[in-house]
């Protein structure tokens, strides 16, 4: 094997020192600042257009070895370390860092004529590496409903540890501004376009406060580029094939269906609704779990039926979070869930639904602002 290394250091001491073999795997030898996230990342040739990001790790002590396991013999293999410095250190608990840049949102594979490919950029952001489970859900909205919030659905699961589910998207924004304030930060969501009236209950226009630190649904963009976990152009989280041991979805053995088919083993246990315990399965490339199948994920845009059409927000965009409205009033899912078969768990699959639409394969998680 060939070994080669690149570096890109943003602030700070940053570099790859040395690289040997141990066992046949790639050893890294990482000068790093303590206190910040470092992103390794690799491909087989430098013509290729993406590095594939192999991990994000908090350093907390220079210089550390990292061993390259995924590392298949090859003809050679470089190696870049990014310097995160514009992340807090650590994380917030229970959520991972999806580093800044620019990805393929959408993908021409299976012929979905809404999701045809186009290049945008995300700015770094935290999402929950789980969904929100009903036991974090019921915390929640026991405090929310005693300090002044109401709910059109109380939600629910199968298991405490199971995805919270069967609300509106509207009880979403209004638990997450409840999760803000318990939290002690500051809500995203208000119902003025002053951003001064916290939304607290109601079916109403929501405004959005972006530069709050508070939790708040992820954008489309900012799920599907956590979805996909450093990968580019693979269907799904973890690659072109998905398998029972890698999501809760129902089997039908099409193309990268490796099943068995039929629904998961894992979430049939209980009965219905066929929901699997959260982190069940291996995380994608950003520590994030079950960004296929399980429950479908409540987005913020409002749904477009053309991602790269010339003027959608979509088309080269910054940060795009989705147009000003939706014909049929419509709000995005993503992910798919427990009853869907393969091809709907993908990661540039898109579906969508009324906002006011509360039903047992429908779920959601959080991100936050740097």
């Amino acid at each position: 094997m060939a070994l080669g290394m690149c570096l890109v250091a943003q602030a700070g001491t940053l570099s790859i020192t040395n690289i040997s073999l141990l066992s046949g795997k790639p050893q890294l030898l990482i000068q790093s600042d303590t206190g910040i996230t470092n992103q390794i990342l690799s491909k087989t040739n430098l013509s290729q257009t993406n590095w594939l990001v192999l991990t994000n790790l908090m350093v907390t002590q220079s210089p550390y070895l990292f061993v390259d396991l995924s590392a298949a013999t090859a003809s050679s293999r470089f190696y870049r370390v990014l310097g995160l410095t514009n992340a807090t250190s650590p994380p917030p608990s229970g959520m991972a860092l999806i580093p800044a840049g620019g990805f393929t949102i959408g993908d021409t594979l299976d012929g979905e004529s809404d999701a045809i490919p186009t290049n945008v950029y995300v700015s770094a952001f935290y999402m929950d590496t789980n969904l929100v489970n009903y036991a974090l859900w019921q915390q929640v909205y026991q405090w929310a409903t005693s300090h002044g919030y109401a709910f059109t659905d109380a939600g629910a699961g199968k298991l405490t540890n199971n995805p919270a589910q069967s609300m509106e998207w509207f009880d979403c924004i209004i638990w997450s501004n409840a999760r803000s304030q318990q939290a002690g930060l500051t809500p995203v969501y208000y119902t003025d376009a002053g951003l001064t009236h916290v939304y607290v209950s109601g079916e109403l226009p929501a405004h959005v406060k972006w530069a709050a630190n508070g939790y708040r649904l992820p954008t489309e963009a900012e799920w599907e580029k956590a979805a996909r976990g450093g990968l580019s152009g693979q269907r799904f989280p973890l690659g072109n094939t998905i398998s029972e041991t890698q999501a809760n979805y129902h089997s039908t053995g099409t193309t990268g269906d490796l099943g068995p088919i039929g629904y998961n083993s894992i979430g049939i246990i209980g009965g219905a609704p066929y929901t699997s315990p959260v982190g069940s399965f291996a995380p994608n490339g950003y520590g994030i779990c079950d960004m296929a199948g399980n429950v479908s994920e409540w987005c913020w845009d409002w749904y477009d039926s053309n991602l790269s059409a010339a003027g959608s927000p979509y088309a080269g965009g910054t940060d795009p979070r989705g147009p000003a409205s939706s014909p049929l009033q419509y709000r995005v899912l993503r992910g798919g869930d427990w009853e869907d078969t393969a091809i709907n768990v993908r990661c540039a699959f898109r579906f969508f639904a009324s906002p006011v639409l509360g039903i047992n394969y429908i779920g959601f998680r959080c991100v936050r602002g740097l």
